[in-house]
């Protein structure tokens, strides 16, 4: 876009179920180690906006059976209204996330500029919703829950939103890539991490961009849950697994696929530096990031803002 890269750090982890009784996941840490791992040196953006960490809550909240339910839908609205002011600006806004319920504030920011189809990557299809669990002997993790709340599946707390309404995508609107899951799959179109082991990295991007063309999507979000990446490359993930992408093909695909000039923006989620005390993994996320990303850099000055 013409005014560059906008950075927005979207501190959270509300989606997360705790990784043990007590202790909150470590996702919120990402956004400023990823930034400290030289992000926004490389992408050169117009502007970094700081949203506010939220508060994690062990605890059921009234009136959801989602973890965190009420505080996301707050802190998502507040993250779309940042995904939106930058679009009117005509920048393409990188969300450092996070946790993947990011993505309902993204979309929501997204959407209030007219229709907008999703590119999911993520090696779990985060399709859980009441149709496929019992949601009355569980709280709900929005963080698995993600492609299904956007596709408004679930509690209208997640799937309703002002100026949009629901949902916040059709599924015909929808591709997902990289899921390792052969049961439950959600009814989009789909490329499984198998798949893509025979493909390649090339067909693959030739194909959903295909699909983006026969669908008429000129404005698509993509939304990157770095446990697309095997956990022999990327361990630090909430949940990691097998077989998945290197941060060659990561790259390869992100720069292809934002080369259409079809996408408006992504978010990057769920990798957790807890899992990663000494930061071994923030660097190579960041030049997957920038090498993406580089056409869109800009020469502006960076002005930060927090909100």
């Amino acid at each position: 876009m013409a005014g560059g890269v906008q950075l927005i750090s979207a501190p959270w982890n509300l989606g997360l179920r705790p990784p043990e009784p007590g202790r909150e996941p470590g996702t919120w840490r990402a956004p400023q180690a990823l930034l400290s791992a030289g992000l926004a040196v490389r992408l050169r953006p117009a502007e970094v906006v700081e949203l506010d960490r939220p508060p994690y809550e062990f605890d059921a909240q009234s009136a959801t059976r989602i973890r965190n339910g009420v505080t996301i839908r707050e802190h998502a609205l507040r993250l779309g209204e940042a995904v939106h002011a930058a679009l009117a600006a005509s920048r393409f806004p990188v969300v450092l996330g996070g946790d993947c319920s990011i993505l309902l504030g993204c979309l929501s920011g997204a959407r209030r500029h007219g229709r907008c189809g999703l590119v999911h990557l993520d090696g779990h299809s985060d399709f859980r919703h009441p149709g496929n669990y019992d949601a009355g002997s569980a709280l709900g993790s929005a963080a698995g829950m993600d492609l299904a709340l956007a596709t408004g599946r679930g509690e209208l707390l997640l799937t309703h939103w002002p100026q949009v309404g629901r949902p916040l995508v059709a599924d015909e609107d929808v591709v997902q890539i990289g899921d390792r899951e052969d049961e439950g799959a959600p009814p989009v179109t789909r490329f499984s991490a198998q798949e893509i082991q025979r493909i390649g990295i090339s067909a693959l991007s030739r194909q959903v961009i295909r699909h983006l063309e026969r669908r008429e999507l000129d404005r698509v979000w993509l939304h990157l849950d770095l446990d697309v990446l095997d956990e022999r490359v990327l361990p630090a993930v909430d949940s990691p697994g097998r077989p998945g992408l290197d941060f060659a093909q990561l790259t390869a695909l992100v720069s292809a696929l934002a080369g259409t000039g079809r996408v408006v923006g992504l978010d990057v989620a769920v990798y957790d530096p807890d899992l990663d005390p000494d930061r071994a993994y923030a660097a190579p996320i960041v030049d997957c990031l920038a090498s993406a990303l580089a056409p869109l850099a800009t020469e502006e000055t960076t002005e930060e803002t927090h909100a």
